[in-house]
Parts: C-alpha cells; structure tokens; sequence
C-alpha cells in the first residue's frame, strides 16, 4: 500500500467527527495513560506491604464491587445532572481516593479505600459512552466509538509498560501520579466539553421523569443484549483470569505469559482502525455473530496450545473477535437506548462488564481446580457459541441499518418491555417490528 493510500485512508478515519470528541477522546487517552495503579496494585500489597496474595484477591474484589454498583448510579447520574457534571465529579473523586490509597497502611483502610476507587473511576463510563452518543452523528458512531476504544488499550499499553520502572522507583509515586494525571482529565473535562445533554423541553422532560431503572429492566431486548455482553465479558475475562493460570500449570513462565499478551496490544493498536474501516457500514448483526465465534473459539484453542508460538496463534483469535466486538456491541447498545435514558441504559450495559470481573475469578478457579484447564477452555467455546446464537436470535426484528437515530416514547403505566413503543427517528427508515419473546438476561452470555 502507498504513502499516499495509507495517508488518505488515515484522514478517512479521522474525518468528520466534531470537535467535541476528540476532546473526549484525549480526556480519554490521558486517562489511560495515567492507569498505573490497576497495574501494580497486587505487585503493590504483596511485595511492598507485605500482604498474602488472598488479601490482594480480596481487594481487588472489592474494587470490583465498587464498580459494580456505580455503574448504576453513575447512569443515573449521568441523566439526571448531565453528562459533564458527572464526568467532572467522578474524575475528581478518583484522582482524590487513588492519592489517598497511596497513603493507607491499615489493611482494613486499603480496602476500603480500594472499594472507593473502582466506584469512582467506574461511575465515568456511563457518562462518557452517553456523551459520545450524543455528539456524534449515528453513522459515524460505530468509528467513533473503535477509535476511543483504540485510545484505552494505547493508554493501557503505554502505562502498563511505564507502571513498572515507575514502581521500582516509588509506588507512592505511581498512586500520586495516576491522581494528577486524572485530575487534568478532569480539567480537561471542565474547560473544553460543553454539557451534550438533549434539551430538557417539557416533552423531552416527561420522557427522562418516565425513563428510569425499572423501564431499564423492563426493556427485553436491550436487557437480552445486556446478558449476551454479560457472557461475552466472561470470555475475554480469561485473558487475565484463566489464561495465566493454565499457562503457569503448564509450566511456562510469566515472561511466556507478557509475550503472549503483547500481541494483544500490538494487534490492537495496529488493526482497530483498518478493521473499523472494513466493518463501520457492515451488518452488526453479523459481525456480533461472528466475534462471538471468533472468542469462543479462540480461547478454546487454548486447549492444543503445547508452546508460546501456539498460545500466541490463539491470542490473535480471540483479538480479532474483540477488535471487531467493542465498538459495534456499543455501537447496539445506543442504538437501543432511548434519547432521554442514555445514561440508565449505558450505566446497565458497563455493569454487566463489571459483575463479569467479578464472577470470572471464581468461575476459572473452580474449573480449573476441578476438571482441569481444557474443560475451561472448551466451556469458553460453548459460550461463544451461545452468545453467537443469542444475538442472531435477539437481533431478528431489527433493521439492517442500525445507525438511524431511534427515540422512545415511554408510557410511565405500561408494563412492556419498551420495544413496541420505539419508532425511527428518521422517516427515511421504517420503525422495526415489535421484537420477539425476550431473551432473559442469563442467555449463556458474552
């Protein structure tokens, strides 16, 4: 390919999006880069305080449990003061308890302050995922959303590499820095990003008074989506959870296990942009079929894997399917969600990524202990599949073209799941029909 091809290919991708986010988008790359103390934090409790490595499982579920529930709240918050508020005072009570984690030396302190910390650097998500929905065209969204996404896992990349040099240098100084860096997102955040919040007219008011958690919940289609992310979030959990573990039972070391997960990060930060170039005006109905063959299958591949080369072939697999995954899933997520409860809508959606951190650990470990790695491998496989069949059915009565602009007008009194009452925002575009059966939220998820 040529200079000049690769040059116009790159202005293709970039183009076209409004000022606003990309604002957002290096709010969200300083964010990333600025991710230390995820990092080390288990490096952290065992070696430099001296904990055992249950304590450490102990915090890091506790940290898991914070975002759990501000998940939620951060939806709610996310509607109810808007989306620039809620960025604004998550960002800053995260860059103020990671400073403050930095200091705690009484195991109950770390831990509860570890708990303050995933709820505050969680209840961002909703509020960011809203705000992008909101100013960005609905058939730019889907490049949208791969390029912030292509942002995090550079950040990620970036940081993870730098969290080690800094920690041999001062952990306290790793925790004060992550806290700076969060503090100028949220500056960042204050200065440059105007609220994106829809006007409140006394239409669009009674919407958002007549949106909330339990119309969420009675949504059966878009909770349906929410319990095919759940199990899809399983799947790649392994990653961190399930793979290390089996790479180490087989006897290979923790440099095996960081060449192997590098090609996650170079794979990503290399194709998620050509990839979002060949799937942004594709049928997501089946790229989420295919991804979720392509994670399934490819950590089930785990079980052949007899060397480093092998386990490397499975990452590219399996980091495909989440290249290809993340921003059309999220892409769905908008799509399903209503003008006036963005914020509810996207909180449920991260909580079930979040409740998926949770469960992974227990899941791989009881598995692995009982029946041995292949059979988690093959359970993986067994997902994948279900998911795939999960979003062929869920997706049925949806237009192909997932980009228009959908409202919903919600009748406070009914008891439906919310579908019937969704019509197109665009008179170019026919209403989808009224969705099939709900799914319920535990099918076999992603």
């Amino acid at each position: 390919m040529s200079v000049a091809r690769v040059r116009r290919a790159l202005t293709e991708t970039v183009s076209g999006l409004p000022r606003e986010f990309w604002w957002l988008w290096t709010s969200t790359l300083v964010n990333r880069l600025g991710g230390f103390v995820a990092t080390f934090m288990a490096l952290y409790l065992t070696l430099e305080r001296g904990y055992s490595a249950s304590y450490a499982g102990l915090v890091a579920a506790l940290y898991g449990l914070g975002g759990v529930v501000s998940s939620l709240g951060g939806g709610v918050m996310t509607d109810r003061l808007g989306r620039r508020p809620t960025l604004v005072i998550a960002q800053g009570s995260t860059a103020v308890s990671v400073a403050l984690l930095g200091f705690m030396e009484h195991p109950v302190a770390i831990a509860a302050v570890a708990c303050l910390v995933g709820a505050a650097s969680n209840a961002s998500r909703p509020a960011v995922q809203a705000m992008m929905a909101d100013i960005v065209r609905p058939e730019d969204r889907v490049r949208a959303f791969s390029l912030n996404y292509w942002a995090i896992n550079l950040g990620f990349a970036i940081s993870a590499m730098a969290a080690g040099f800094i920690a041999e240098v001062s952990y306290l100084a790793g925790f004060l820095l992550e806290a700076g860096m969060t503090a100028v997102c949220a500056v960042l955040v204050f200065i440059k990003l105007p609220e994106s919040r829809p006007e409140r007219t006394a239409k669009g008011a009674a919407a958002q008074e007549a949106v909330g958690l339990g119309t969420v919940l009675r949504d059966g289609r878009f909770m349906g989506v929410v319990g095919l992310c759940f199990v899809i979030a399983l799947i790649f959990q392994q990653a961190s959870v399930g793979l290390p573990i089996a790479m180490g039972d087989a006897g290979f070391t923790p440099a095996d296990f960081g060449l192997a997960m590098a090609v996650n990060g170079v794979l990503i930060v290399a194709l998620q942009i050509p990839v979002t170039r060949f799937i942004e005006h594709r049928d997501p109905r089946r790229l989420l079929v295919v991804s979720s063959l392509l994670a399934g299958y490819g950590f089930g591949l785990t079980a052949f894997a007899g060397s480093v080369g092998m386990f490397m072939v499975t990452v590219v697999v399996w980091t495909l399917a989440e290249i290809v995954n993340a921003p059309t899933q999220t892409g769905l997520v908008v799509r399903l969600s209503p003008v006036h409860g963005r914020g509810r809508y996207q909180g449920m959606y991260t909580m079930s990524w979040s409740v998926a951190g949770l469960i992974a650990p227990l899941m791989s470990g009881f598995v692995i202990d009982r029946y041995g790695a292949n059979w988690l491998w093959g359970l993986c496989a067994v997902l994948g599949m279900g998911a795939a069949a999960g979003y062929a059915t869920l997706m049925r009565g949806l237009p192909t073209d997932m980009e228009a602009e959908v409202e919903v007008e919600v009748d406070p009194d009914a008891g439906t799941d919310g579908d019937e009452s969704r019509r197109a925002g665009s008179e170019d575009i026919p209403a989808p029909v009224s969705a099939p059966a709900p799914v319920p939220p535990t099918a076999s998820a992603p």
